[in-house]
This record gives structure tokens, sequence and C-alpha cells, in this order.
């Protein structure tokens, strides 16, 4: 991922989050230090041998590899890192040189996805652990470390310390993923393919902007025609068939709890597109296990005159933008 796009990517969460009330201990030069740490990073890292290290803030955006150690000046009651790879990356996390106060209200948790205004990514409907396996939390555990991998392309940690001094050392490695599923995109503009392999299960593609979306390639079960059209509240849509893609928007995480601009069921003879006017744009891919399933895709980021007013290509304006 550029600097760039990783300094944006950093402030939208900064700006999220504080919605969350993640940022309530949060000084506005940690956010300053965060964006010139990762401007300076791309410098700093001239071999392969050079090992990133840094502080890490209460409030964190990590998208490299690295040791990032966070010492408490203060209390810090609301704290969280987001972890971020590349999407056929899956994401270790290890926990050492741990001192913290458990038995009085300190706590450390990794959870296996990301967590955003309370909305889950992925979400329960598609993760293939059941939510309270999502969480590792070392003031749980007996072992003087604390080590998990993720089961997609982001993960996160929790903390709270009340004691000044007290922290911990996050070691972030990533690992190549061969069969990438729920992904959440560095990049507001790109292309991607998801393959589910003969396996009953759920894979989204989530893009945290506003985007127009592409289909180029549709390789469903035994599909006989393609086609993309616009729900309706008189007609049921793919879901019945088994095997199926749907364009979901929404200001949230959760794609259980998204608005759907569209499915198909059938493969597009064009190519179809659609532009989703939300702060999450999905695409979601359903398989019953009975076929192998493919969808291509290709996305841009919205310019602000092309943002959706009343209607467009039929859809509702579902999602208004701040």
């Amino acid at each position: 991922m550029s600097v760039a796009l990783r300094a944006q990517l950093l402030l939208f969460l900064i700006s999220l989050s504080s919605r969350m009330g993640l940022t309530r201990y949060i000084e506005d030069s940690e956010a300053a230090d965060g964006i010139y740490s990762l401007l300076s990073f791309a410098q700093k890292r001239e071999s392969e041998d050079f090992i990133f290290r840094r502080p890490l803030r209460c409030l964190d955006m990590l998208a490299t590899e690295g040791y990032f150690t966070f010492v408490a000046s203060r209390p810090q009651l609301a704290c969280a890192a987001f972890v971020i790879a590349e999407p056929n990356e899956v994401i270790s996390l290890e926990l050492s040189d741990v001192n913290i106060d458990c038995s009085a209200g300190d706590f450390i948790k990794i959870f296996d996805g990301w967590v955003l205004k309370g909305e889950k990514f992925p979400s329960s409907h598609d993760h293939p652990l059941p939510p309270h396996e999502r969480y590792t939390d070392y003031c749980s555990s007996m072992a003087p470390g604390l080590s998990s991998r993720s089961s997609q392309n982001v993960a996160m940690i929790f903390f709270r310390i009340h004691s000044p001094d007290s922290g911990f050392t996050l070691a972030v490695k990533k690992m190549h993923n061969p069969m990438p599923c729920n992904i959440m995109s560095q990049s507001p503009e790109g292309s991607f393919t998801m393959v589910i392999p003969h396996q009953r299960m759920n894979c989204s593609f989530s893009v945290i902007y506003p985007v127009e979306i592409r289909l180029t390639e549709l390789s469903l079960g035994e599909a006989k025609s393609n086609e993309i059209r616009p729900l309706k509240q008189t007609w049921s849509g793919c879901s019945g068939s088994g095997d199926y893609v749907e364009l979901l928007g929404g200001n949230g995480v959760d794609t259980s709890k998204m608005i759907p601009v569209a499915d198909l069921c059938f493969s597009p003879s064009g190519l179809a597109q659609t532009k989703i006017g939300c702060d999450n744009s999905v695409v979601r891919l359903v398989s019953s296990g009975n076929y192998i399933n493919r969808v291509s895709f290709q996305y841009r980021l919205l310019d602000q005159n092309e943002l959706p007013k009343t209607r467009e290509n039929s859809l509702e304006d579902f999602c208004r933008m701040e």
C-alpha cells in the first residue's frame, strides 16, 4: 500500500473511531505523529533486513510488519489498534514484554477482524468462527505472551491500561493466504477476483469508500445467462438459488446490516456496473458448496459530482454522505 493511501486510511479510521469514543484520550499531536511515521517509513526501509520498530499509540493504524511498543504515560482506558494487510495475506499478532495489572481492570484483547461503531467485519454470518472465539484475551491466558492469527487481511487489538509506565510490545507479521476471503480493501481503486471452490461459505470484499463497481467475470454454478438487476420489493432476487453475488452499501462494516443494491445469479453478458454512494461498498459472494464460484470486478472512487442525489440507474439513494 502506498504511503499516501496508508495516511488516508489512517485519517479515515481516526475520524470514524471518534464516533466510538476511542479518541477520548488521544491528543491531536499523536495523529500527526502517526502520519509522520507512515511517511518516514518508506525512507527508512532500505534493505530487506530492516526491522521496523516504533511506539504504539492509543488509537493506531498498522499496515506494516514490525514491533510496536506501548507505554502508558497516563491512564488509557479506551484504546485500539487496527491492523491491515494485503488482500492475499493474513496477520499474525504476538504479545511480549507485557506489564499490565489484570486485577486492576487492565486488559489486552486481540480480535479476529475489525470492530467499528459496534459492528464487526467480517459479519458473524460470514466468519468461520463464532463471535466468542474471535477474541483472544491476554488476562484469561496463563501464558506469559499471547499470539493470534487472523482469518482474513484485517485484525485488531483492544487494550486498557490504568498505571503509568505499564505496557506491552506487539509483533505484527504477515503470511500468504492462498484462498483470500472477507477482504477489507486498502485502496479506493483496484480490481480483485474472489473464488470459492466447492465450499459452503460466504466471502465479502469491502471498500470503505463510495465507489463504482464493474463486474468483469462471473461464474456461478450452472448459470446459463447473464444479467444484473436492481432489487425490487416485488422480486425475491437470487437468494433462493444458493449461489449468487450481491452488491451492498451502507455506512457501517457489518454486511448483514447493509442494504442490498443489486444481486446476480447469472453472469453478465456485457459489462455490469453500478455506483454505490455510501461509506462502505461491498461485493459479497455466496456459495452453496456445490460448485466452483468465481467473481472478478473492478472498482474506483466516485468523484463528488458522481455521488447519487435522488436516483441513479433506478437504484434508490439510501446513503447520505456527510
